[in-house]
């Protein structure tokens, strides 16, 4: 079993923070537009290379609202290695910090799976350029990195999530979603779903983050 289940510790995600935020018309949010400063012109003059890597470089105010949540959770996670499998929990403690400037969050997940010690480390970054969220993840039970994009969603309060893995036992590429729901200020929600083997998605994980 454990062969099924550690592989799906590669598909976390790191906790972020999105408010006050204004909607657009499908329900998605841009909290800064950034302006196109190279039109028909190439090759660009170099101020107008260094204007476009300024804006890219320099935190927002998406990177300011991700550093709220900052600080010390405990995540309380639920798994299923199959959609009809019995559920397996664990509880982690995670650590949230704003690094590089405070450009990305790194989240630190440390606790015991299965028997066994668990670590697991993500890097949130919410591209200026692209206005969207990119996730990265890698832990002690794996030799891939993870990566995932999404944007966020006013109606839902909630970042939705996409990327890929490749299966360990079928060493085929698959989909994976997160959901990742903002509760309130202390309380966070995360739902996986992989790709079973059939080709059908199912809830793989659930985790309930509450601020310590």
């Amino acid at each position: 079993m454990k062969k099924v289940v550690l592989p799906l510790l590669t598909i976390f995600a790191s906790t972020i923070s999105c408010k006050d935020i204004t909607p657009k018309a499908d329900g998605e949010y841009n909290l800064e537009i950034p302006e196109v400063i190279v039109k028909n012109e190439l090759p660009p003059d170099s101020a107008t290379v260094s204007q476009a890597w300024m804006k890219h470089m320099t935190p927002s105010k998406s990177h300011e609202m991700m550093a709220r949540d900052n600080g010390i959770w405990e995540e309380q996670m639920t798994m299923w290695e199959t959609r009809k499998s019995e559920p397996i929990k664990a509880v982690f403690k995670v650590e949230n910090k704003m690094i590089l400037g405070g450009r990305y969050q790194q989240s630190t997940h440390k606790g015991e799976f299965m028997g066994m010690p668990f670590e697991g480390i993500s890097t949130l970054a919410y591209n200026n350029t692209t206005q969207e969220y990119v996730s990265t993840w890698v832990d002690n039970m794996g030799t891939g990195i993870t990566i995932m994009r999404g944007r966020f969603n006013t109606s839902t309060k909630s970042i939705n999530m996409e990327g890929k893995v490749v299966d360990p036992l079928t060493r085929k590429e698959k989909k994976v979603k997160e959901i990742f729901t903002f509760i309130d200020d202390n309380t966070q929600k995360m739902v996986m779903f992989d790709t079973g083997y059939d080709g059908k998605e199912f809830k793989s994980m659930e985790a309930i983050l509450k601020r310590k």
